[in-house]
């Protein structure tokens, strides 16, 4: 993983992670405009328009600037094509983040998932020095799941009806991992 500050990007083997840009708002709103994203996700409307993708991307720089949240889309480090999405909350209070990501189906059980969190796990350890990355996702799709213990996390706890998506009540799993490169445990 190697993080690129002046262009805000992640370079991983296979991708490249990089700011959204306007003219990506049709891309994304062709892989998120999909009932099986949907239906895993815990935010993304449905069916999702090209102003939901426009919406959702207008403060991502400001964000990144901010340090409040760092939203990347997930590409192909050769084509460019436009993968899915991958982020990261920072509280700095608390020196904790949450990750999240969603890929286009088409893109689904070749790694990409995997490959992206785990850079940005680095990103969140190495460059923002959190203690702390938390993820969570719906106990009926466990191919998340997969991801999450993939780049090290283990769960740490289930939430039962925690959310309702479509009528019914879903329990949330989450996961979690401390920061393996902190030398001093203590409270900063």
């Amino acid at each position: 993983m190697k993080f690129d500050k002046m262009y805000y990007s992640i370079h991983t083997d296979r991708l490249y992670l990089r700011l959204f840009e306007k003219n990506d708002a049709d891309k994304v709103r062709e892989l998120c405009n999909n009932f099986n994203i949907y239906k895993s996700t815990l935010y993304l409307p449905y069916p999702y328009t090209l102003n939901d993708a426009l919406v959702w991307m207008e403060n991502h720089k400001k964000n990144f600037d901010e340090d409040h949240s760092y939203e990347f889309a997930i590409t192909d480090k050769e084509r460019g094509d436009i993968l899915g999405a991958i982020s990261l909350s920072n509280n700095q209070k608390f020196k904790n983040g949450e990750i999240a990501y969603w890929i286009g189906e088409e893109y689904w059980s070749k790694g990409y998932g995997t490959e992206a969190a785990k850079a940005l796990i680095n990103f969140a350890f190495i460059e923002k020095k959190l203690h702390k990355v938390f993820a969570r996702y719906f106990k009926s799709n466990p191919a998340s799941g997969r991801i999450m213990e993939k780049i090290g996390m283990k769960q740490e706890g289930l939430l039962k009806d925690q959310v309702v998506k479509d009528g019914k009540y879903e329990d949330l799993i989450y996961y979690g991992i401390i920061n393996p490169y902190e030398s001093d445990k203590e409270q900063t």
